[in-house]
């Protein structure tokens, strides 16, 4: 392979790379935040479920992006019984039923 094909590959790499970093950005930037329920370390999991792996804790006073939400494993929480899950990151969900949206319902389009 000559050496224009090669920096041509790596130029194109890093314009794909640059680009899916700047959706990621733009998505942050235009998510709104919502607070977690007072006093609560929030488990942030693998997946939408309790069955999913806890990946960080949340601390008491956090607020979260939502970027989508899907149908997971019910929880009873500070706000009621939900089976709604919140994806705050990628691959990161916690349980709608800690999170104060204003809504027992979805507040962000369904996770694909």
């Amino acid at each position: 392979m000559s050496v224009d094909r090669t920096e041509k590959r790596a130029e194109e790499h890093t314009e794909k790379v640059g680009d899916e970093a700047a959706e990621t950005v733009a998505a942050a930037a235009s998510a709104r935040y919502y607070p977690v329920a007072p006093g609560v370390r929030l488990n942030v999991r693998s997946g939408p479920g309790t069955g999913y792996g806890i990946i960080r804790v949340l601390p008491v006073g956090a607020k979260v992006p939502i970027f989508c939400q899907m149908p997971g494993t019910k929880v009873s929480g500070y706000y009621g019984t939900s089976n709604i899950w919140d994806n705050i990151g990628n691959g990161e969900y916690v349980s709608d039923a800690y999170v104060y949206t204003g809504s027992d319902g979805y507040v962000a389009s369904r996770c694909s």
